[in-house]
């Protein structure tokens, strides 16, 4: 299932609509979605490895784009939804709220940046840096390094290793996605924690 899964994302990935699929993900993703762009980017790279810094140029574009959205929802919605749809959110609580909002407070660059960079949720930060209102342009800021830097990363990597990460990735391949699933499953359990 895996495999065939696999064959139609490096299928799609060769066809026109592929880029937008693949900004629409990473703008949706950096706010509302739960899949990283990383599911498209990886074997779009690793089908066309001559357009992965394009292809992370449009991603951390759209990311960046869709974190100033979710922003903007933290900050202008939070008093009329979030505390209605978090209250249904397992895993929510207001001490884990004042323990975020304590986090911002000293770390708010460093905050943005890890979840920027590494698989926990990024969505949730973006949001949350608007309900706590921090700095605009230190949010702006911390995303555009940390997307930029884990989106360049993966396809300067699939740019340079293209022959031999396709083959290391089709011969690894079930192991990889239950590598994949376990980091994001656990990222999710170590933010709602």
């Amino acid at each position: 299932m895996i495999r065939a899964l696999y064959d139609k994302v490096i299928e799609l990935s060769r066809r026109p609509y592929a880029l937008p699929a693949l900004t629409a993900l990473a703008f949706l993703e950096s706010m509302i979605f739960p899949i990283p762009p990383d599911v498209m980017l990886v074997p779009m790279c690793v089908a066309e490895p001559k357009k992965s810094l394009r292809y992370a140029a449009f991603c951390s574009v759209a990311s960046v784009l869709g974190g100033m959205a979710g922003y903007a929802l933290g900050h202008f919605l939070w008093d009329e939804i979030g505390p209605w749809f978090f209250a249904n959110v397992p895993g929510f609580s207001q001490a884990r709220f004042d323990s975020v909002q304590a986090l911002y407070e000293k770390w708010n660059f460093v905050v943005v940046f890890s979840a920027g960079f590494s698989p926990i949720p990024y969505k949730l930060f973006t949001i949350s840096a608007g309900v706590f209102d921090i700095s605009f342009p230190t949010f702006l800021l911390a995303s555009a390094v940390s997307r930029s830097a884990r989106f360049f990363l993966v396809a300067a990597m699939l740019k340079k290793y293209g022959v031999q990460a396709k083959d290391f990735i089709e011969r690894r391949l079930n192991v990889l996605a239950l590598v994949f699933v376990v980091l994001l499953v656990g990222c999710f359990w170590i933010v709602l924690a």
